[in-house]
């Protein structure tokens, strides 16, 4: 999927892509954990994955990511709301969102998250889902 600069950003923040995610999917390193985490949740939107394995904590990152969806069941996003970004350490954070989207005609799933990030030089990583 391709967005404009000056598109709504996917992540729901009140700015456009290229003054919100867009920024980061070009390299600048995100300010914090829920800024990282609204990111990747742009990058799924737009299929970027290049950036979600390259934003992912190298300990945790898969060899291989995929996005394709199968015949006939397009995977259409629908929003992100964040209901808590909390730093829990100088170097990591936890952010708890509900993300939505439906597959092909079926009804809106939502999809509830309670996501761990460290920081590494400077630069926030998506670790993994709390437990």
């Amino acid at each position: 999927m391709q967005i404009s600069p000056t598109s709504p950003c996917p992540c729901g923040r009140n700015q456009t892509y290229a003054t919100c995610c867009g920024r980061y999917h070009a390299g600048q390193a995100a300010a914090d954990a829920e800024s990282l985490m609204r990111s990747r949740y742009s990058a799924y939107v737009l299929k970027d994955i290049a950036y979600l394995l390259a934003s992912w904590h190298p300990d945790t990152r898969p060899a291989t990511l995929s996005l394709e969806d199968a015949p006939g069941q397009r995977t259409q996003w629908l929003g992100l709301s964040v209901q808590r970004h909390a730093a829990t350490g100088e170097d990591t954070a936890e952010v708890v969102f509900t993300a939505r989207y439906r597959v092909g005609g079926g009804s809106a799933v939502k999809m509830v998250e309670h996501s761990r990030f460290q920081r590494i030089d400077g630069r926030w990583y998506y670790l993994d889902a709390a437990g």
